[in-house]
């Protein structure tokens, strides 16, 4: 497994995460035993940056994720656990006691990043406010380092400028083959602050598997059915890329998960992509991933077929006719 630093600090982290929002009700993996065994294959391969949220099935996840990393006996300081924060709790009186019940669901002593989920719209919480709340429990020492999910560059400025001593070591924002929007601002801003960006759907919820055809699309009961991604007038443009990624993959002896996952992380030096995984097997995919690199022209013919697909996110806005 190769590894890097997280922001910058010196906290050693494998170059592939693993995300463990399917340790919930949405992605149906709620048997401890089948999610240990797979925190155990990943810590096997040299996984040791696990990410999880206090929303993946209302601390389901916290909770498995925790446990499973106790009982397999991990020296607290060999892993590096993400967690985050709703928007919702973006208060002062909500914040440390979401965190201190997040803290007792992992069961780990202190978080070693808590993220913000997403900007706080709905209530409309300031900045300042929740900035130096959250800083609060770094001082305190419940909390390493903090990061931001899902934020534009503009709301990192204010957040950052909010904080008196410490600083914003990891981002999380969706980022794959075929949703590249992260590239325009939030990469390179990442890349000049030393901010490490946890590439979250960075297989865009398995469209980039090659599980999927034009004709065998997720159903409807399936939390990918409703992706804008999936949708037929999208996805047709997305198999094509999944074919050219199937056909480079042959070259190298990987699967197209693996040249996916591979073109990202060779794409920049602070982007680490966090897949999810239901078994072991799926670690031992996505650790594939790592420990080798694309030749300049199959990165770059996967680079303008990429360019090429460009997704529609308002392919559901149903059309209503009114009658009066």
């Amino acid at each position: 497994m190769e590894h890097t630093t997280l922001g910058k600090t010196k906290e050693k982290i494998s170059r592939i995460g693993l995300g463990a929002w399917q340790f919930s009700e949405a992605w149906g993996l709620t048997d401890y035993e089948k999610a240990k065994a797979v925190v155990s294959r990943a810590l096997e391969l040299g996984i040791n940056f696990f990410d999880t949220a206090m929303v993946y099935g209302n601390g389901l996840s916290e909770a498995m994720l925790g446990k499973a990393l106790k009982e397999l006996g991990v020296k607290r300081d060999e892993v590096v656990v993400t967690t985050k924060i709703p928007a919702d709790f973006l208060n002062p009186l909500d914040i440390p006691r979401a965190v201190e019940k997040s803290l007792k669901l992992l069961g780990l002593g202190y978080i070693d990043a808590l993220l913000v989920h997403w900007p706080p719209a709905w209530h409309n919480y300031p900045t300042r406010v929740y900035a130096r709340a959250l800083e609060k429990l770094v001082n305190s020492g419940a909390v390493r380092y903090l990061g931001l999910s899902n934020f534009p560059v503009e709301l990192v400025e204010s957040f950052r400028s909010s904080l008196s001593r410490a600083d914003v070591e990891v981002f999380q924002h969706r980022y794959n083959l075929v949703e590249r929007w992260a590239e325009e601002e939030v990469i390179p801003y990442a890349e000049s602050c030393q901010i490490t960006v946890q590439a979250w759907s960075p297989i865009a919820k398995g469209a980039l598997t090659g599980k999927y055809t034009p004709e065998n699309l997720p159903r409807f009961a399936d939390v990918r059915a409703a992706d804008p991604v999936f949708h037929p007038s999208n996805f047709a443009k997305v198999y094509e890329l999944v074919k050219l990624l199937k056909a480079v993959g042959e070259k190298y002896g990987k699967t197209p998960t693996q040249v996916a996952l591979n073109w990202l992380i060779a794409s920049s030096p602070v982007v680490v992509p966090i897949p999810g995984a239901k078994s072991p097997e799926q670690v031992e995919e996505i650790a594939g991933a790592a420990g080798w690199r694309l030749r300049l022209e199959d990165w770059r013919l996967i680079d303008e077929a990429s360019r090429a697909v460009s997704i529609s996110y308002s392919v559901y806005y149903v059309e209503r006719e009114v009658k009066v």
